[in-house]
């Protein structure tokens, strides 16, 4: 079965396009690129690298923008899927939903309505087995978004590894936050994975960040051997 992986260069789309990869043939990626940083389906932090991803990935890339509007977006993501459909002849759609049944509820929607399979590989995951997959598969993901207390600007950039595993799993026993970012806590950024040709070298960054807000932005990068 020909997949398309809606994909914005985080580790939960990343995951998921691994795991559909191992069972049927990817052959493309989807990325709905929104101008509101508060969308209730997109990821947005670092978005625009979802080219130079694909690139080391080797996969073709659809690209749809959107104003973000709460549910006109989804307008917009099935024009993206429908353009995918078209192109590369797609029969199902993979999303890296894990906890999200208002994403995940809408994805299908659509699905149905262009008659795709909808899969999503990581639904009900456990959380910390999903951080710890992604080290046991040698990922290499940047923390590149905060958006809940206790978090501050000091996370930002930060690599997912052991150590921040712990701290984020200290940090749900004490506040009950979601430790890999299911209730919008964290967002990421993959710049290695196993599919990766290359993997992704960041050349110039900055952070803006406010209290427990802020994201670590990606303004140049570039493709480098393993």
């Amino acid at each position: 079965m020909k997949l398309g992986v809606l994909f914005s260069g985080g580790k939960d789309s990343t995951l998921a396009l691994h795991k559909a990869a191992e069972k049927e043939a990817v052959v493309c990626l989807i990325t709905v690129q929104s101008k509101n940083p508060d969308s209730y389906m997109f990821h947005t932090p670092n978005i625009q690298l979802t080219t130079l991803q694909a690139q080391a990935l080797n996969l073709p890339l659809v690209v749809k923008g959107t104003d973000g509007k709460k549910e006109e977006e989804l307008v917009d993501l099935e024009a993206a899927i429908s353009e995918a459909a078209m192109r590369f002849g797609i029969e199902g759609v993979v999303t890296g939903a894990v906890e999200s049944v208002y994403q995940a509820e809408r994805v299908q929607r659509i699905c149905q309505r262009l008659d795709l399979w909808c899969f999503n590989p990581l639904w009900k995951k456990n959380q910390q087995a999903l951080l710890e997959e992604l080290l046991e598969k040698d990922f290499r993901v940047i923390i590149s978004g905060i958006f809940a207390y206790p978090l501050d600007e000091k996370w930002l950039g930060k690599e997912i590894d052991p150590q921040i595993i712990r701290r984020l799993l200290a940090l749900q026993g004490e506040f009950g936050i979601s430790p890999s970012g299911e209730g919008g806590e964290i967002e990421t950024t993959v710049l290695d994975s196993p599919m990766f040709r290359q993997k992704i070298e960041v050349v110039n960054s900055s952070v803006k960040a406010k209290g427990n807000s802020g994201v670590f932005g990606i303004n140049q990068a570039e493709l480098v051997p393993k």
